[in-house]
């Protein structure tokens, strides 16, 4: 049974995952401050609200996808926030990519208002979402994951694991730096070969195949061959995710050099215009670096 189910934040993520639920029977009602979120749900016919007591009041789940710390913060517990007008029992399904010291406070203060926090950022973007094939990420009490379950197997196809509250956004920012590094190199390999002569489609053909390439690279590339960049996942929240763990790092003492030099590229590409395309218009970056077109300004994609 899966009760009634808030999702606060329904951008691209949270209202691909509201239209996932809604479409699988569950009751819904999505939240966001932006009017345009709002009104974009309820043209698909779900409920939405800009009033976070009516979205969270009586849920039996709430399902949170915001995009940074400081947002979830001030979310959850700044006056007036979730945890003011949660009902004590409810499951807290944290799914926004942030810092683990936030995690860990708010299942806290989750814990203080007698909620049941679980940790579940996901590997996946919207088209991910709105077909219930995320791979979802899960720490927390094996309890709260069991009462849980019918939700988040609507929402993934695969549900990892990883320890504690807090352990599944580390998994995650690994994850993305990863993910990220990986695009970043491929971008800057794959202009050299189409500027060395190679016919771009047949570069991408043969290196599909090959040792080199990787789930993102065979995901993301064939739109960056139609040069259509719009956003799966944005530049700036790439950036954002490595900078973020590059500053957990710091707090740490591990040193990660090649993560600042990447997250340092996605900063330039930020400056140069790429803030809203997708982390793949970094080929278009480096092709227009290097036949000198990039004073134009960046592709703005099909």
């Amino acid at each position: 049974m899966h009760g009634k189910i808030a999702v606060v934040g329904i951008g691209l993520m949270g209202g691909n995952m509201a239209r996932r639920l809604h479409e699988s029977g569950c009751e819904v009602t999505g939240y966001d401050l932006s009017q345009e979120s709002v009104t974009a749900l309820r043209a698909d016919g779900l409920e939405a609200t800009n009033d976070l007591a009516h979205a969270v009041g009586d849920a039996d789940v709430i399902v949170c996808s915001l995009p940074n710390s400081q947002i979830v913060r001030t979310a959850w517990m700044a006056e007036g926030g979730v945890l003011a007008h949660a009902k004590p029992g409810a499951l807290v399904v944290e799914m926004s990519s942030i810092d683990p010291d936030t995690m860990k406070d708010l299942a806290a203060a989750c814990a203080e208002s007698g909620l049941r926090p679980l940790d579940v950022p996901v590997s996946g973007g919207p088209a991910e979402a709105r077909a219930g094939s995320l791979v979802l990420l899960v720490g927390g009490a094996e309890a709260d994951i069991d009462a849980a379950r019918p939700v988040l197997e609507l929402l993934g196809a695969s549900l990892l694991h990883t320890g504690d509250v807090g352990t599944a956004k580390v998994v995650k920012l690994v994850n993305n730096v990863m993910t990220m590094g990986n695009v970043l190199v491929a971008s800057e390999a794959f202009a050299m070969g189409t500027r060395a002569g190679v016919d771009p489609e047949r570069l991408y053909d043969v290196l599909s195949q090959s040792g080199g390439r990787s789930h993102h690279f065979t995901k993301r590339f064939p739109n960056a061959l139609k040069r259509n960049y719009d956003p799966g996942f944005k530049m700036q929240l790439g950036e954002k995710d490595v900078a973020l763990a590059v500053e957990v790092a710091r707090g740490l003492g591990q040193p990660m050099p090649m993560a600042s030099l990447v997250r340092e590229m996605y900063q330039m590409a930020l400056g140069l215009g790429y803030r809203d395309r997708d982390i793949v218009a970094l080929l278009d970056m480096y092709q227009r670096i290097g036949d000198g077109t990039l004073g134009n300004g960046p592709n703005t994609g099909s």
